[in-house]
């Protein structure tokens, strides 16, 4: 790539992979100040930038502290922090929630959608409820290409009618989990309650319900839904 075009890129795109490198020793400021030189920020202004960051992610009570004691979700942010060290116009994040606990994965989807007012957002993750949360359009790939995308409510119309939820017994259940991708099981007075995904319903007491984004997933991601002739 000409380097004319590389620094055209850099000056709009801010990233965070899913595993970013940092130095266990440097204090998140610290930290922030090197990679603002790295990217040509002026001394002051990296100061500033800094300092504004670190309060936008919540970590300015932790700026002096050395990395290495921070937990995951503290490291996420920090992450964040210095993806936004040069303004960009477009933000991707790779996995920015795996490995986070609940609290700290509320915290970042909120952070998220914060920073997808003024810019466009791109992020890449296989947690569904991330996406339902934060995203407006949704591109959905499969082996390279793009089978699905849109709002929400469009994607998931693609499935309509091929989740369902059935009480069976349990000899009956075992056979159906085995055949079909299936979404939950819950025990329900000695008998189990099944939701699953199928091009037919699976049995005599399978009831259509609504779909949901983890339902597509698991329907094309799952290994193949078995397409059984339907019941009479």
């Amino acid at each position: 790539m000409p380097a004319d075009l590389r620094d055209q890129y850099e000056k709009i795109l801010g990233y965070l992979p899913q595993d970013f490198g940092y130095y266990p020793e440097f204090t998140a400021y610290d930290f922030l100040l090197y990679l603002a030189s790295l990217k040509g920020l002026a001394r002051q202004r990296a100061r500033e930038k800094a300092m504004e960051l670190l309060e936008l992610v919540s970590l300015s009570d932790s700026a002096k502290k050395k990395i290495k004691t921070f937990s995951g979700g503290m490291k996420q942010r920090l992450g964040i922090a210095q993806a936004l060290l040069n303004d960009p116009k477009l933000l991707v994040l790779d996995e920015p929630t795996a490995g986070l606990d609940p609290n700290e994965r509320i915290r970042f989807r909120n952070l998220i959608s914060r920073l997808g007012r003024d810019r466009i957002v791109i992020l890449s993750t296989h947690i569904v409820s991330d996406v339902e949360y934060i995203a407006s359009t949704i591109l959905m790939m499969k082996n390279g290409q793009i089978i699905h995308r849109g709002r929400i409510d469009e994607v998931i119309a693609a499935i309509e009618g091929k989740v369902f939820e059935c009480l069976v017994d349990r000899k009956t259940a075992d056979r159906l989990m085995a055949d079909y991708p299936v979404i939950n099981v819950r025990e329900e007075s000695g008998k189990t309650l099944l939701r699953l995904v199928a091009d037919f319903p699976p049995c005599e007491t399978a009831v259509s319900v609504p779909a949901t984004l983890e339902d597509l997933y698991l329907y094309y991601f799952s290994r193949e839904v078995v397409k059984n002739e339907q019941l009479s």
